[in-house]
């Protein structure tokens, strides 16, 4: 069962050590299946909870799962190797539209609002023990999610979605826990849950959002958590509609021991409404970044939650990090106060790209969604050679693969460095390389 490689140690920590590097070296592959616990302490001659630990660990690194009766095995994508790893570089000559970076032609020039930031400083410098949160940036954070439907609660500031994602999940769950989560989704989240030692599910995603009979489906079967995009969904720019939301709280309110993670990812890019699910469970997060509107670099996102999660998430904080500097914090605050962005403009900008590329694609006869934000989900019947394909053809595009478990094979395309003179060109040559037009939607 493991052929040559042969697990050795005497300690938890050892015999993890020495899974680890059969992993590390290919010589225990993905899907590969550990001996049983009793099995294997015997050929150690230790005790089976020095194996039992061992293999805790394991899990709590991501390295394998364990799947009751069948056993514990490698997992299919070990935590060490991220989705991010699976990109296709642009040789010379070649477009990339798979880096999914925002136009930056549309982000506003920063140095008004550091220099803005910088002169609070000067006469309140930054000192330990002070807020975490500036007052000013919270009310406004506050106030904007008001007006959008977004439960009251307290305010939070984290560095980026994913350091929210991460924080809140680590407040609630355990490792072995399971999280529900896109399918096709964000490859950063399909990474992190198994990071974390949480079991990842997926969930079906159409152009409005989850599938709500999927939902129903992994929550009955004990899902501790579920993760859903608002707008703009990475990668197939999905949009919760105000029916989906209904039939979605109707469904989180029969489980109301879940914990909910909402990421309005399409926030200042897109003109569609928020339809806000948290305050159905008892537990949520409800989370805001500044990265694609106004620059990824700045690292700044707003949590608001209930008062428990949001407690956990701010405390545990001040054992790391402390705090998210309070000179990016008034950054931002400047650059939402003084309009900075045209939020309308930005999402208009990207709605023509985006739906003049959809448009040619179905006039070519090549079904693509792409509902809100700087993303196109295309099926393709063969990823591999599609992806070739293009390359050939001059255009660089994401492999399906970085965000898909169990859903069909497709590629994502980021029209934000698109012209209207490239649709047709690009429209083209999808078209050619994306195979037999499949009769099924991506969920």
């Amino acid at each position: 069962m493991l052929g040559e490689y042969r697990i050795s140690g005497r300690r938890a920590s050892e015999i993890a050590a020495s899974v680890e590097r059969g992993v590390g070296t290919g010589e225990l592959p993905p899907g590969h299946v550990l001996p049983p616990m009793r099995e294997l302490a015997a050929r150690l001659e230790v005790n089976p909870n020095t194996v039992a630990a061992a293999y805790r660990t394991l899990r709590e690194r991501g390295v394998i799962e364990t799947a009751g009766r069948r056993g514990s095995r490698v997992r299919p994508r070990p935590a060490s190797t991220p989705r991010g790893s699976l990109r296709i570089e642009a040789p010379p000559g070649v477009r990339d539209l798979g880096e999914g970076n925002p136009d930056s032609a549309l982000l506003p020039t920063l140095g008004p609002a550091l220099a803005a930031a910088a002169a609070v400083d000067a006469e309140h410098p930054g000192l330990y023990g002070e807020a975490p949160v500036v007052p000013e940036f919270a009310a406004y954070a506050r106030t904007a999610m008001d007006a959008d439907g977004v439960p009251e609660g307290p305010v939070a500031v984290t560095s980026g979605s994913l350091d929210a994602i991460e924080r809140v999940l680590a407040a609630h769950l355990r490792p072995g826990d399971t999280v529900a989560v896109e399918d096709p989704g964000w490859g950063s989240v399909l990474d992190l849950v198994p990071a974390l030692g949480l079991h990842a599910v997926p969930v079906g995603v159409d152009d409005d959002g989850p599938v709500v009979a999927d939902v129903e489906r992994v929550l009955r079967a004990g899902a501790r958590a579920i993760v859903v995009t608002d707008r703009a969904q990475n990668p197939t720019g999905a949009s919760v509609g105000a029916g989906r939301a209904r039939e979605l709280r109707a469904v989180l309110a029969r489980h109301p021991d879940v914990l909910l993670i909402e990421d309005d990812h399409g926030h200042a890019i897109v003109d569609l409404p928020l339809h806000p699910l948290a305050g159905t469970t008892d537990h949520w997060a409800f989370i805001r970044s500044a990265a694609k509107a106004y620059g990824p670099d700045l690292r700044v996102a707003v949590l608001t939650g209930d008062a428990v999660t949001v407690d956990r998430v701010a405390g545990r904080q001040r054992l790391g990090p402390g705090w998210v500097s309070r000179l990016l914090q008034r950054a931002v605050l400047h650059l939402w106060t003084s309009g900075a962005v045209d939020t309308a403009a930005v999402a208009r900008s990207y709605g023509e790209r985006r739906d003049a590329l959809v448009h040619a694609l179905a006039e070519r006869g090549v079904a693509a969604h792409g509902r809100s934000g700087m993303n196109v989900w295309v099926p393709v019947s063969d990823e591999t050679g599609a992806i070739a394909r293009l390359l050939h053809a001059g255009w660089a595009v994401a492999p399906g693969a970085r965000f898909r478990m169990s859903t069909p094979q497709a590629v994502r395309l980021t029209v934000s460095r698109l012209t209207a003179a490239d649709i047709g060109p690009l429209a083209d040559a999808v078209a050619a390389a994306a195979g037999p037009a499949r009769p099924v939607s991506y969920g």
